[in-house]
């Protein structure tokens, strides 16, 4: 089994770490040594040859220009708020604060999608599944403290689950939600009646 090459560039020590510590959990993900100065980006990645670059968003408009002529996959690292249509320009979003196992899976499934040469489905805003089990319940109309309770999380989870969503989605109401839930068949229309 081929180890996935992935190459951080990320100006914050800790975030990179603990980044990396996450990844290096997988055996199929292989870290190499970060790049913490983003002007010699492109460079290194000539250099080391990744299968895949982890990027921090607000270091340039785009991933190409940093990376330069790098054509490999790119995932926007994100940990703040970061405009969708700058988002867009990446493969798939990795945010740290979902758990470890979703990370890697964005990861893996990425390199995976660019081995077998479908590069047009990397693109994604998609929301991880406790996003989703987060939507069903908001798109039923129950609280914040009725949606911890019943997926035993805290409020406070609940409420970076929505802004996730929101974030990933651009609604930005319970109705557009609801909406959104019920287009993509996440809960029937008739549970609405």
């Amino acid at each position: 089994m081929t180890r996935i090459k992935v190459m951080i560039v990320e100006p914050s020590v800790v975030i990179t770490e603990g980044l990396a510590k996450v990844l290096s959990e997988a055996s199929r993900i292989k870290v190499l040594e970060p790049v913490h100065d983003a002007t010699v980006a492109s460079e290194r990645a000539t250099a080391l040859r990744p299968d895949v670059v982890i990027l921090n968003p607000t270091l340039a408009e785009s991933p190409s220009a940093l990376l330069g002529d790098y054509s490999g996959p790119v995932l926007a690292l994100v940990y703040q708020y970061v405009e969708q249509l700058r988002l867009k320009r990446y493969d798939a979003v990795i945010d740290i604060r979902e758990s470890s196992g979703t990370m890697i899976d964005t990861l893996i499934r990425v390199a995976k999608t660019v081995e077998q040469g479908d590069r047009e489905a990397t693109v994604s805003y998609e929301l991880s599944k406790r996003e989703t089990d987060v939507l069903i319940q908001v798109a039923k109309g129950l609280t914040n403290k009725e949606i911890a309770d019943k997926l035993n999380v805290s409020p406070h989870t609940v409420i970076s689950h929505r802004k996730n969503i929101m974030h990933k989605t651009g609604i930005k109401s319970v109705a557009g939600l609801t909406v959104y839930a019920i287009l993509n068949n996440l809960i029937d229309e008739s549970f609405l009646i």
